[in-house]
């Protein structure tokens, strides 16, 4: 997507008018002001685009960044198969129990249609992939993760935010948007065999989950 600013255009007929303008004697102060107003509408009309060509530059950032949380996610999970008999994603203590608040992806989708900012009232039934502590938008009530009491897991498995931070070297990745915060769902996976289902999971940046969020069935 490419975008173009006209502001040199503008800027080469102010150039022309301009001199034309002070060259005459007896110039009122009327027809100053409306060349000075002219100039401000041409700048106040390039702003917009070069804003919109910021924010798709941040939403691009962003996407890689969710991409790189699947790519983790992933990682994690064939590496808990291998090592717990069963793959989990992070925050999931067994396979088959979710992360958030969704058991069905049909209410998942169906809220991710209304949630567009990180404000809203959805964002309870989502959980920050590093943690809360690491800095959330205001108004958001996003959740962390939790270790919930489980006979057959895994006794050495972390919270949520924790396996992440791991999985991830230490590093904590930051939305490059100020309302930004990275957040995630599990759907627990069900069944065993020919009949198994495996967990899905949905990664979003809290800046605007609807345009900004990724899916991964294992």
């Amino acid at each position: 997507m490419t975008f173009t600013l006209n502001i040199p255009t503008s800027i080469q007929i102010l150039s022309q008018l301009f001199p034309r303008i002070l060259s005459k004697k007896g110039q009122s102060l009327a027809e100053f002001a409306v060349i000075t107003a002219m100039m401000s509408t041409f700048v106040m009309t390039a702003v917009p685009k070069f804003s919109n060509i910021m924010e798709v530059s941040k939403a691009n950032k962003s996407v890689e960044e969710l991409d790189k949380i699947l790519l983790v996610a992933k990682k994690f999970y064939e590496e808990a198969s291998n090592g717990e008999g069963r793959g989990r994603l992070p925050g999931q203590d067994k396979f088959d129990m979710g992360v958030g608040g969704y058991s069905d992806l049909a209410d998942l989708l169906q809220d991710l249609d209304h949630f567009t900012t990180s404000d809203n009232s959805i964002g309870i039934k989502w959980v920050s992939v590093f943690g809360t502590s690491n800095g959330t938008p205001t108004g958001s009530n996003f959740q962390d993760d939790d270790i919930d009491e489980c006979s057959s897991c895994n006794p050495h498995r972390e919270k949520g935010s924790d396996e992440w931070y791991h999985a991830f070297s230490r590093e904590i990745l930051k939305s490059p948007f100020q309302d930004g915060h990275y957040i995630y769902v599990v759907i627990a996976g069900e069944g065993s065999g020919d009949d198994a289902k495996s967990p899905k999971i949905c990664v979003a940046d809290a800046e605007n989950p609807k345009h900004l969020h990724k899916f991964m069935e294992l």
